[in-house]
C-alpha cells in the first residue's frame, strides 16, 4: 500500500484517489504474492463498480467486466494450447532429447543447443514448462557431471537463461508482452510479424552475450559423458505428435502471415484451440490444465490499466514533474530501468501493469509500451528473480553470486540496448 499512498499525496480528485487504492491494494498483492495471482483480478472487478459506480456508468459492473476481455488473451490460449499438447503427445520432451543428440558430446555445442533450444521452446510456452523439459532431458547429464561443477552450473544457469530471455521474441511468450499490446491497441495494432522483427535480434544478441559469459566464466570445453535417458511415458514418433507438429507449423504460418491474409492472430489462436480439442489431440481434462492462472493476472494487468485510463490518474500523477525539460532518451531509460530492477525483485508480470500505463501517460507511444514489457525480462540477476531462476537453482550446486555474475550484465547490456536503440528499431517495423 505505498504505492496508493504515496500516489495519494498528489491527489485531490475522489475517482483518481479511489482508483490509487484499488490499484495500489492489487499491486501490492501482485508483487508480494500473498494470494493466487487471480486474485487480485477479482478484487479489482469488484471493487471497481463498488467505490467508483456512483461517478460514472464507465464503471458500472457491466462495463468493468468488459476491460479484460481483450483479444491478446485468445492470443495466449493459443499459446497454451498448443503447449498442452506438445507436452501430452511428448513433443516438448522429444525436442530436448534431439538437442541433447546433436551435441554430438561436445561441451561447448551442447550449452549452446541448450541455450538456444530452451529460449525457443519459451517462444511458444510456458518458460516454466519449458526449462522443466530441458531439466528433465538433461537430468542423466547433469548427475553424470557432479565431479566437474562448472560446466553443470554453465548447463543450469543457459537453461534458466534461455527461459528467462525467449519470452520475449513473441507476443505470447510472457505476460508483460500481452500487456504492451493491449495498451498500445489504442494507438497501433502490433503483429506478430513486426514484434518479432524487433525482438528476435534482441534476443538473438542477448543469448550471444549468455553464451560468451558462460563460456569465459566457467572455461567450457571438452566433452561430456551421457547416460541413456529414462523412456518416454508417450512415444514423441507417434501420429498424434505428428499432428501436434503440423498444427503448430500451420498456426505459425498464420499469425506470421497476418498482414497478407487479414486474419487476426487471436482469431487464429482460437481456431487453433478448438483444432486441438475438436481432433481429440487434446481430451476434456486437458482444459483444466491450461495455465488459467496466468490467464487471470493477464486479465487483471489489462484491468487496472483500464482503470487508470479512465480515471486519468497518471495524467495527474506526471503533471507534477516537469517531463518535457528532460531529453526523451532519459525518460525512456528510466522506464526501462525500472522495469528490469522492479522485476528482479518482483513479478514482471506486476511489474508491468504498474510501469506501461504510467509510461504510456508520459510518452503515448506504442513503442514505450513495448520497450517496458521488453525491460522487465531482462530483471534475472537473483535467484528469486524468475521462477526458471528458482527451478535451476533446486538442482542444487549453484550459488547466489551464480545468478549474479550471467544476470545483471544481461540487466545493464539490455535495458542500455533497448534505451538508446529500440525505439528507432520498432520504427523500422512499423510502430510508432
Amino acid at each position: 500500500m505505498l504505492y496508493s499512498g504515496a500516489v495519494l499525496l498528489f491527489l485531490r480528485d475522489a475517482v483518481q484517489a479511489r482508483a490509487a487504492l484499488i490499484g495500489g491494494l492489487c499491486l501490492a498483492l501482485w508483487l508480494t504474492e500473498l494470494v493466487p495471482p487471480f486474485v487480485p483480478t477479482l478484487l479489482l472487478l469488484v471493487a471497481t463498480p463498488l467505490l467508483l459506480a456512483p461517478f460514472g456508468r464507465q464503471y458500472g459492473f457491466s462495463s468493468v467486466l468488459t476491460w479484460p476481455a481483450d483479444p491478446v488473451l485468445a492470443l495466449f490460449i493459443g499459446g497454451f494450447t498448443l503447449g498442452a499438447a506438445a507436452r501430452r503427445h511428448g513433443v516438448d520432451a522429444a525436442v530436448a532429447e534431439q538437442i541433447v543428440g546433436l551435441s554430438k558430446h561436445r561441451r561447448r555445442a551442447l550449452l549452446g543447443l541448450v541455450l538456444g533450444g530452451t529460449a525457443v521452446m519459451s517462444m511458444w510456452m510456458s518458460n516454466i514448462a519449458a526449462v522443466a523439459m530441458m531439466l528433465a532431458a538433461l537430468r542423466p547429464i547433469i548427475r553424470g557431471t557432479q565431479g566437474d561443477g562448472r560446466f553443470r552450473t554453465a548447463l543450469l544457469l543457459g537453461i534458466a537463461m534461455g527461459g528467462n530471455l525467449g519470452g520475449m521474441a513473441t507476443p505470447i511468450g510472457t505476460g508483460p508482452n500481452a500487456i504492451a499490446i493491449a495498451a498500445a491497441s489504442s494507438h497501433h495494432k502490433i503483429t506478430f510479424v513486426s514484434w518479432m522483427g524487433f525482438a528476435i535480434p534482441l534476443v538473438l544478441g542477448m543469448l550471444l552475450l549468455a553464451y560468451a559469459i558462460l563460456l569465459v566464466r566457467y572455461r567450457v570445453a571438452g566433452e561430456f559423458t551421457h547416460e541413456p535417458a529414462e523412456p518416454a511415458a508417450l512415444a514423441p514418433g507417434s501420429g498424434g505428435a505428428r499432428w501436434v507438429v503440423a498444427v503448430f507449423f500451420v498456426a505459425v504460418a498464420g499469425w506470421l502471415s497476418e498482414p497478407l491474409h487479414g486474419v487476426s492472430a487471436p482469431l487464429l489462436s482460437l481456431f487453433v484451440a478448438a483444432l486441438l480439442f475438436g481432433t481429440g489431440l487434446l481430451a476434456k481434462d486437458d482444459l483444466a490444465r491450461l495455465d488459467w492462472s496466468t490467464l487471470g493476472l493477464i486479465a487483471g494487468g489489462i484491468a487496472l490499466g483500464r482503470l487508470m485510463e479512465h480515471s486519468k490518474m497518471f495524467e495527474q500523477v506526471a503533471q507534477q514533474v516537469e517531463w518535457a525539460t528532460y531529453p526523451r532518451v532519459v525518460l525512456l531509460g528510466a522506464l526501462v530501468c525500472a522495469g528490469a530492477v522492479l522485476s528482479a525483485l518482483m513479478s514482471n508480470t506486476g511489474t508491468a501493469a504498474l510501469l506501461i500505463p504510467l509510461g504510456m501517460s508520459l510518452a503515448p507511444t506504442p513503442s514505450t509500451a513495448v520497450l517496458v514489457a521488453i525491460a522487465t525480462s531482462f530483471g534475472v540477476p537473483f535467484i528469486i528473480s524468475t521462477p526458471p531462476n528458482a527451478m535451476a537453482h533446486g538442482e542444487g550446486g549453484l550459488e547466489a553470486r551464480d545468478f549474479l555474475v550471467i544476470g545483471l550484465p544481461i540487466m545493464l547490456v539490455g535495458c542500455a540496448v533497448v534505451t538508446l536503440t529500440g525505439r528507432a528499431a520498432l520504427n523500422l517495423f512499423g510502430v510508432p
